[in-house]
């Protein structure tokens, strides 16, 4: 389960941003996660709530707005969202490798004080 680690790896990111902040608490993390990123949500959710007692998190709510996979598809000039694994454009039938948009692991914001 890499989510344990990715989020152990979060709250290293989101506490130094703390320290830096010359804050005292984490109140809120909000993540963006990319369906295509191999992520989890519900395991990553698990983790957060594992890791955070005794942290400058504790208590903290985790946010996770999941990213829909987008693909270009150089043929047409067109984006779309593949309905399965082959990423094949639904205008002109060709296989698109230009991902847009799926991919993402990002921690987008902190609320602290």
């Amino acid at each position: 389960m890499h989510e344990v680690s990715l989020m152990a790896q979060t709250l290293e990111l989101a506490i130094a941003q703390v320290h830096t902040q010359q804050a005292n608490r984490i109140h809120r993390l909000k993540m963006r996660i990319g369906e295509l990123s191999g992520v989890v949500p519900e395991a990553l959710a698990f983790a957060f709530e594992v890791a955070i007692p005794g942290t400058l998190a504790a208590g903290a709510v985790l946010e996770l707005e999941t990213v829909p996979a987008r693909c270009h598809c150089r043929a047409c000039e067109r984006d779309f969202q593949p309905t399965d694994w082959f990423y094949e454009c639904p205008h002109c039938g060709q296989l698109s490798s230009q991902i847009l948009a799926g991919k993402e692991i990002e921690l987008t914001s902190l609320e602290v004080s």
